[in-house]
C-alpha cells in the first residue's frame, strides 16, 4: 500500500512572495508531503487566487489563518491538514503558530522564531505540554556538507574548537529600496514587522544558528555593535558579535546587508587544535579540512557520505558532480520533519527529534541571541553573561 503523504497547509506564501513557493518546492520535493490548503494573503481576494493557481481545492483557500486552523480542525482526521507551514513576516509568526498548536496541529515556522524571547518560551511550553513536533527553517543545517562538518567537528578530527568565524554579507540594502516602497525592504527594516533588530533578525541569527549547529558549543558571554549605516533607515543594517564560550573558544560574526556588491556570502570557518573546516554557501559543493603540515582535503556533495540527511544519501539525490544548493536544503529539512511526523503517527508514543532538522529549541536559542545582542549594543558594558 502506497504511504500517505503528510498533509500541509500554508501561512502567506501567496503571489509576489519569495519565500513562499521555495518552501512549497521543498516540502514536495521528495514525494512525501502534499499542500493541501492555506491562508496565502492578508488579503482574502489575493489569498484565494493564489490558492487556486496552485491547483487548491477553492474551499480550502482560506480568507485568514484564524478561519483555515479552525475549519481544518473541524474537518475529518483523514482530510484535515496534518501542519501548517508559516512563511509570514516576522509579525505573524507567533500568533498562527500558537494557534495551531492550540488545535493540535503540528509547525514548520520560518526564522526567527517569534518577535519576542517571551513569546518564542510561550511557543516552547506549547511544544513540550503537547508533544507536538515545531521545525525552524534555519536553512543551512539542511546541506550536506554543513552536515558533513558537523559530524566531523563533533567526533573530533578537528579537536578542541579555538575559534569560530562566520560572514555574512550581503549589499542588497546598501542603498534605500524601502523608500520607493520595495516590499521585502519595507517589512523587514520596519520594527513593527520584523521586531527588535532587521539584519541581525534576518541574517544574525542564521550565523549564530551555525556556530551552535556546527559545535554545539552554548555561550557564556556575548559582546555586539550593530549599526545604522544607510542614514534613512529606522534600523540596523550591519553588525558586529563576539562570543565567549566555556573552556576558552571565541566565535566572531561579522552581518551586513550594506555590503555593496555582496549576493549571499555566508562563510564559516572553524579551527581547533587539530584543524580547521572552511564552507562557503555561495560554493556550497565542497568543504575544506586544513590540517598542520598537509595538503588540504576536499571534500564533495555526493562522493562523502556524512550518515545524516536523506539516509543512505548523505543529504543529497544527485550523482556527484550535479550541484545542489538553496532549494535542496530547505527539502533536506522538510525531509526529516515529514519523517519525524510519519514517526510520531505509527507511533504516537514516540518522542524526541532523531532526525535532522532544528526545532523549536533552536528557535528559542536564535530569540535569545537577538535579545542578547541587543541589550549588548545598547548598553555601556563591554561584555554581558549569557544567562
Amino acid at each position: 500500500m502506497d504511504k500517505v503523504k503528510i498533509r500541509m497547509g500554508m501561512v502567506g506564501g501567496g503571489t509576489g512572495s519569495f519565500i513562499g513557493p521555495v518552501h512549497r518546492m521543498a516540502a514536495e520535493m521528495d514525494h512525501e508531503i502534499e499542500l493541501v490548503c492555506g491562508a496565502f494573503s492578508s488579503n482574502p481576494e489575493r489569498s484565494k487566487l493564489s490558492g487556486e493557481q496552485m491547483g487548491i481545492d477553492p474551499a480550502r483557500c482560506y480568507p485568514d489563518y484564524h478561519t483555515m486552523i479552525n475549519t481544518e480542525a473541524s474537518l475529518p482526521a483523514g482530510k484535515r491538514m496534518d501542519f501548517i507551514a508559516i512563511v509570514t513576516p516576522n509579525h505573524l509568526h507567533f500568533e498562527p503558530a500558537k494557534l495551531a498548536l492550540e488545535n493540535h496541529f503540528h509547525v514548520m515556522c520560518d526564522k526567527p522564531l517569534a518577535l519576542s524571547l517571551d513569546e518564542a518560551l510561550e511557543l516552547q511550553r506549547l511544544v513540550k505540554d503537547s508533544g507536538l513536533i515545531f521545525g525552524i527553517t534555519y536553512t543551512y543545517a539542511g546541506y550536506p556538507l554543513v552536515m558533513q562538518a558537523r559530524e566531523m567537528i563533533r567526533s573530533g578530527t578537528i579537536g578542541k574548537i579555538r575559534k569560530v568565524v562566520v560572514t555574512y554579507l550581503q549589499g542588497w540594502l546598501s542603498q534605500y529600496p524601502e523608500g520607493s516602497g520595495q516590499k521585502q525592504a519595507v517589512w523587514r527594516t520596519d520594527p513593527r514587522y520584523t521586531g527588535k533588530t532587521s539584519t541581525m533578525g534576518d541574517i544574525g541569527t542564521h550565523a549564530e544558528f551555525l556556530v551552535s549547529y556546527l559545535t554545539g558549543l552554548e555561550p557564556e558571554a556575548i559582546s555586539a555593535q550593530m549599526n545604522t549605516l544607510v542614514p534613512e533607515r529606522k534600523m540596523d543594517d550591519d553588525g558586529t558579535v563576539l562570543i565567549r564560550y566555556p573552556g576558552g573558544a571565541v566565535a566572531t560574526l561579522l552581518v551586513s546587508q550594506v555590503a555593496t556588491g555582496e549576493e549571499n556570502n555566508v562563510i564559516v570557518r572553524v579551527y581547533g587544535e587539530k584543524g580547521g573546516f572552511e564552507w562557503n554557501q555561495m560554493e556550497p559543493n565542497s568543504l575544506f579540512l586544513r590540517q598542520p603540515d598537509k595538503p588540504i582535503e576536499i571534500y564533495r556533495t555526493g562522493v562523502t557520505v556524512a550518515g545524516l540527511g536523506l539516509e543512505d544519501r548523505g543529504g543529497t539525490r544527485l550523482p556527484a558532480g550535479h550541484p545542489e544548493g538553496f532549494i535542496e536544503a530547505f527539502a533536506n529539512i522538510y525531509h526529516s520533519f515529514a519523517r519525524s511526523l510519519q514517526k510520531l503517527k505509527s507511533n504516537p508514543y514516540s518522542a524526541g527529534n532523531d532526525f535532522n532538522f532544528p526545532t523549536i529549541d533552536d528557535g528559542v536559542r536564535g530569540m535569545k541571541f537577538l535579545e542578547k545582542v541587543v541589550e549588548a549594543s545598547s548598553g555601556e558594558k563591554k561584555w554581558i553573561p549569557w544567562e
